[in-house]
């Protein structure tokens, strides 16, 4: 390539992102609900979510960190068990979502719950069998425990270890967590192409599913009934569990579908293990009750080939830049 062509290049790709803060967002992603932090003034804050993030220290009995239930390495999920598991080894009651652009969300938990994404944390420090603590408990902890004086130190003026100030700095870090390199991307930017039954799929995709799962988050982050049965032994009935209000009867936070290979098993409790039980659910498995979405009283007849054809596309969504960025990873702290 000429050193032109080159130059060309680069300045095609920059034009295609936007600079927020830490992270060159793509522009076709939508205006984000949460101020993306910037490096020269949050760089220590993010630093010390960072190191919050993968400490155990949190829970009760120092045995669970944020990184327990996810995980960098499945796109900040968990695969090895259907519910998420906490301090003395017990069980949760849901699957621990992905996290990943969580600047685009309105509001977090698989019941919406949680309004703001700094109040997010206090949910699973405080949850019996999740954390089993309290932000009183993890406060007095890390005052006596190095480095975390000296770090929020460098993190905050003020330098205090408070509540404020550990809520602000675990958000403004998984607020970094950004997943926008995938194959799917590359086709947006123009960059390469779908192959013949990834396009076919993506036909697919945009007749039958875009609805919930909307370009290019894969979400609109709403809530949903989507045909599944309530599981007698947990009893969960999603976000009215919250409201109390009918229209909210077992509906759930519309996951993104980004990752999906790293993210398994899927919905809210877990149930389904691999795509292809999750696409059989909805050919032919939709279990009707008063709140089902709209879009799926019918539900979504698939061929065999065509399932194969969704897949191929939705494995375009995976994005292994994200799963492995070191940016996201443990990194032993500095002080």
């Amino acid at each position: 390539m000429s050193k032109h062509k080159f130059l060309l290049f680069l300045f095609f790709i920059s034009a295609c992102t936007i600079h927020r803060g830490l992270m060159d967002i793509p522009r076709y992603f939508p205006q984000a609900n949460f101020t993306m932090p910037h490096e020269k003034s949050h760089d220590e804050v993010i630093q010390l979510g960072r190191v919050l993030f993968y400490d155990p220290i949190l829970s009760k009995d120092n045995t669970i960190s944020c990184a327990s239930c996810h995980s960098p390495y499945n796109a900040f999920a968990h695969t090895d068990h259907e519910l998420s598991h906490g301090i003395g080894d017990q069980t949760g009651s849901r699957n621990a979502p992905a996290l990943m652009n969580l600047a685009w969300h309105s509001s977090f938990m698989w019941d919406g719950a949680v309004n703001h994404i700094e109040m997010q944390a206090l949910a699973p420090i405080s949850h019996a069998k999740e954390m089993g603590s309290s932000i009183e408990e993890v406060i007095d902890k890390l005052k006596q425990t190095n480095p975390y004086p000296q770090l929020f130190k460098n993190a905050f003026k003020n330098g205090e270890i408070s509540t404020e100030n550990v809520l602000k700095s675990l958000s403004l870090f998984e607020l970094t967590i950004i997943s926008k390199s995938s194959k799917y991307d590359s086709v947006q930017l123009n960059l390469t192409r779908f192959t013949r039954q990834e396009a076919t799929g993506y036909q697919l995709f945009k007749q039958q599913c875009n609805t919930c799962h909307q370009e290019p988050l894969f979400s609109t982050y709403g809530f949903a009934n989507n045909g599944l049965a309530v599981d007698t032994l947990l009893n969960d009935w999603g976000r009215y569990n919250v409201t109390k209000q009918g229209k909210d009867s077992l509906t759930f936070k519309i996951p993104t579908l980004r990752n999906l290979s790293y993210t398994y098993p899927y919905m809210h409790d877990g149930r389904f293990k691999n795509l292809q039980q999750v696409l059989n659910h909805y050919s032919k498995g939709i279990h009707s009750s008063p709140t089902l979405a709209k879009q799926l009283q019918q539900g979504i007849p698939m061929t065999a080939n065509e399932k194969v054809d969704l897949t191929a596309f939705l494995l375009t969504l995976n994005d292994k830049s994200f799963v492995f960025n070191k940016s996201f990873a443990y990194k032993k702290p500095e002080y």
